[in-house]
């Protein structure tokens, strides 16, 4: 299933949402913990059933689920059960599932929005680790070592009814590869591929952005290829080496601009996305044709987008 492919056959964009666990925080949650986001899981999950909620509101086409840091040796390490661990993973499906439903049948099918999907996240083996390596890639393991450790998230997002796989914030082309040849596995299963970036032609690992969409253009199961939580000021440039490797759909969700601090778990630096609506305008024009937001962006953010893009 490829639900991008279906929705820009007949609409210019696909719509994202925009950041989760930086607005949790902003409703008033505590992510000061390892599980970051997957911790509302398991505290407050109708919290993050509302931030979907309010996403499609805004205009999104699109619910990227909660399971971005919930991963298996995460949810074990922090005392829960195997069982247990696997249904907090399904649950983060289940409750964008459940948002989704509750938005289309108080909406109905308006002939200007598509069918919204659920894009379960898959976050790197860094966001495990919770020490910054996510933005950095320098984890020492194989590919088949990392395969392992995806595995089974993979398999219990797509057995919960995921719409297609968000394989995020990757660092490194080595996880790329890993995941691309770990979802060969689930041949009925979509995915975007989206990597962190230190400047217009590199992701944080240090290869380069064109090498990794050479790579994924020629695998039949990845949907999109593009950028996310990388400043605004660097997309215009990473679309344009993009666009010069891939005929892949170009997906880009950058963050608000500051940089996050993982020593002391804050952001830094100065916002870059007041404009946010007509920035993404730009990227529109420059190629990109699936575009939201990833950290510190709010529904008022996504909502921008989809007024000055899809709707004029």
């Amino acid at each position: 299933m490829n639900p991008i492919q279906t929705i820009l056959t007949d609409y210019p964009i696909v719509v994202l949402d925009g950041a989760l666990a930086t607005e949790l925080e902003r409703r008033g949650a505590d992510l000061n913990d390892s599980l970051w986001s997957a911790k509302i899981l398991l505290e407050q999950p109708e919290l993050i059933k509302q931030v979907h909620l309010d996403y499609f509101r805004a205009g999104a086409d699109c619910a990227t689920t909660a399971s971005y840091q919930a991963t298996i040796a995460g949810l074990t390490r922090r005392g829960l059960i195997r069982t247990q661990a696997q249904h907090v993973i399904q649950q983060s499906v289940y409750l964008a599932r459940n948002a989704r439903d509750e938005f289309w049948a108080d909406t109905g099918a308006a002939p200007q929005r598509p069918y919204p999907f659920i894009a379960a996240s898959i976050g790197p083996y860094g966001a495990f680790l919770h020490d910054g390596s996510e933005y950095r890639g320098d984890y020492d393991l194989s590919e088949n070592r990392l395969i392992e450790f995806h595995r089974e998230r993979m398999r219990l997002l797509i057995e919960a009814g995921a719409d297609m796989l968000a394989c995020e914030t990757i660092p490194c082309l080595l996880e790329a590869q890993a995941l691309a040849k770990l979802l060969t596995e689930f041949p009925d299963t979509s995915a975007w591929f989206s990597f962190t970036a230190r400047d217009e032609s590199h992701i944080s690992h240090g290869e380069t952005i064109a090498e990794c969409a050479a790579f994924l253009d020629s695998q039949p199961q990845v949907a999109a290829i593009g950028i996310n939580c990388t400043a605004p000021r660097y997309i215009n440039g990473l679309i344009r080496n993009l666009r010069a490797a891939t005929t892949k759909p170009l997906i880009v969700y950058p963050n608000s601009g500051e940089i996050y601090d993982a020593a002391h778990n804050q952001w830094l630096g100065e916002t870059s996305c007041d404009a946010f609506g007509m920035q993404a305008r730009e990227w529109y024009e420059h190629g990109a044709r699936i575009i939201g937001g990833c950290c510190r962006t709010t529904p008022e953010h996504i909502h921008e987008i989809a007024q000055l893009i899809r709707e004029t």
